[in-house]
C-alpha cells in the first residue's frame, strides 16, 4: 500500500494515483481477474470502461468496482488473501480428518469434494482440491499430492492481514491460525524429530482405534458441515477487519459490493459470496456475519455436527486448529458474559489498572490482598 504521504504528493503534482489489488491467478489472467482499485476516484473513471471489460464477469456485473481512496484497493486485496489463507487451511483440515480418521481415498476424496462443489460449498478452491486429488504422479507410482512436501509457502500477505488486524484489535483467530500452521509446516525437521522423541517417551496414536468403529458416511457430512461453519466465521473476521480500516481510514467501504467483486475471477470466489452480498444488503451496518439472521441460523443448525469433528479431531491426535479457532470464535462471540472479569481482576490486582462494575457506573480499584486477609480473618473468627 502506497503511503499518503506520497499519495498527496503525487496529487500536488497533478497525478492521478490509482493503486489496484489483483486477484485471480493464470486462470483469471487468462480469462479476467477480480479488480480492486483505490485512489484517485477520477482516475478511476478514466480506466472504468477498460477495466470492466478486462475483470472477470458474473451475472451481476464485471468483477471490479472502485473501492475507496487512498490505499484502500491494496488493503483490501490483501484481506482477501488472509481469507484465502483462511480457505486454505479449513480445506486442508477437512481432507487431513477424512484421510486419517475416515480412512477415505483419493478418489474417494476427488469424489467427495466434487460433490461438496455441487453444494453450499461450491467455490474455485473446492473444485481445485477435487481435481487434485485424481493426478497421478509421472514420476514414480500413486498420487502426486502424496509425494509433496508438507511445508507451505507464502508471500507475506498473510502475516500482514494478522498485523493490521492485531493493530486495530480486530479478532482473526481463523486466519492467524492458518498463518502460525504455515509457520509450524516450515519446521519439517523439527517435526520429524519431536514425531520420534515422542514416540519413544511413549505417545501413541489413536487414529488407528477411531477409524474402525467411524460411520464414514456420518463423518463426511459432519466434515462438510464443520467446513462450512467455520468458513462463515473466517470470512466474519476478514469482513470485520475491513469495516474497522473503513472507520479509521474514512473510506466508507461497499462490503456487500466487496463481496460482489469477489463472485469471480480470484482465488476466493464462491456461490457462498453471493450470500455475504445479500447479507449486507439487508444491513449495510451488520456487526458481524455471524449475527446475520440466515447465517446465524446456519451456524446453528451445524453445530453439533461442528462440534463433533472437532472434538473427533482432538482426540486422535489430529490438529485442526482452523477449525477449532473458528469454533472459539463462535463461542466466545455468543456469549453474554465470559470470564474476562476474572483478567480484569488480576490486572487490577498486580497492576492497579482498575476494572469497571456491572451494577454502577465508573472506574474501581481495590486492594485485593488486604479484603482477602480480611475474609480470611473472618472466616477463621466464624470456625
Amino acid at each position: 500500500m502506497k503511503p499518503f504521504s506520497e499519495i498527496q504528493e503525487v496529487s500536488n503534482k497533478g497525478l492521478l494515483y490509482l493503486g489496484m489489488g489483483v486477484s485471480g491467478g493464470e486462470e483469471g489472467a487468462r480469462n479476467g481477474p477480480s479488480l480492486m482499485p483505490g485512489g484517485s476516484h477520477q482516475a478511476y473513471s478514466n480506466i472504468q470502461d477498460i477495466l470492466e471489460k478486462v475483470a472477470a464477469q458474473v451475472e451481476d456485473g464485471p468483477c471490479v468496482t472502485y473501492i475507496g481512496e487512498g490505499g484502500s484497493g491494496n488493503f483490501v486485496k490483501m484481506v482477501h488473501n488472509g481469507i484465502e489463507y483462511g480457505d486454505m487451511q479449513l480445506i486442508s483440515e477437512a481432507y487431513d480428518v477424512l484421510k486419517h480418521v475416515g480412512g477415505l481415498s483419493n478418489d474417494e476424496l476427488a469424489e467427495i469434494f466434487a460433490e461438496w462443489n455441487r453444494g453450499e460449498l461450491e467455490s474455485f478452491l473446492i473444485e481445485i482440491t477435487s481435481d487434485i486429488f485424481r493426478v497421478k504422479d509421472d514420476l514414480s507410482d500413486g498420487f502426486l499430492v502424496d509425494k509433496i512436501l508438507d511445508k507451505t509457502g507464502m508471500k507475506g500477505t498473510g502475516k500482514w492481514t494478522v498485523q493490521q488486524a492485531a493493530e486495530l484489535s480486530v479478532a482473526a483467530p481463523t486466519i492467524a491460525a492458518s498463518l502460525d500452521c504455515r509457520y509450524l509446516s516450515g519446521l519439517k525437521e523439527e517435526r520429524e524429530n519431536a514425531a520420534e522423541v515422542l514416540k519413544e517417551a511413549g505417545l501413541k496414536e489413536e487414529v488407528g482405534s477411531l477409524a474402525k468403529g467411524i460411520d464414514k458416511k456420518r463423518l463426511i457430512d459432519d466434515v462438510r458441515q464443520a467446513l462450512y461453519a467455520s468458513k462463515i466465521c473466517s470470512y466474519a473476521q476478514g469482513m470485520n477487519l475491513l469495516r474497522a480500516k473503513s472507520v479509521e481510514k474514512g473510506w466508507n467501504l461497499n462490503f456487500g459490493e466487496l463481496a460482489r467483486i469477489w463472485k469471480g475471477g480470484c482465488i476466493i470466489r464462491a456461490v457462498f459470496l453471493d450470500r455475504i452480498k445479500k447479507a449486507y444488503q439487508r444491513n449495510p451496518n451488520l456487526a458481524s456475519l455471524v449475527v446475520d439472521p440466515e447465517f446465524a441460523r446456519e451456524m446453528v443448525q451445524r453445530q453439533a455436527a461442528w462440534r463433533r469433528v472437532v472434538g473427533l479431531a482432538i482426540s486422535a491426535g489430529i490438529s485442526t486448529p482452523g477449525m477449532c479457532a473458528s469454533l472459539a470464535y463462535f463461542d466466545t462471540y455468543r456469549r453474554a458474559r465470559l470470564p474476562a472479569n476474572l483478567v480484569q481482576a488480576q490486572r487490577d490486582l498486580f497492576g492497579a489498572h482498575t476494572y469497571e462494575r456491572i451494577d454502577r457506573p465508573g472506574s474501581f480499584h481495590t486492594e485485593w490482598k488486604k479484603s482477602a486477609q480480611k475474609s480470611n480473618a473472618g472466616v477463621g473468627a466464624l470456625n
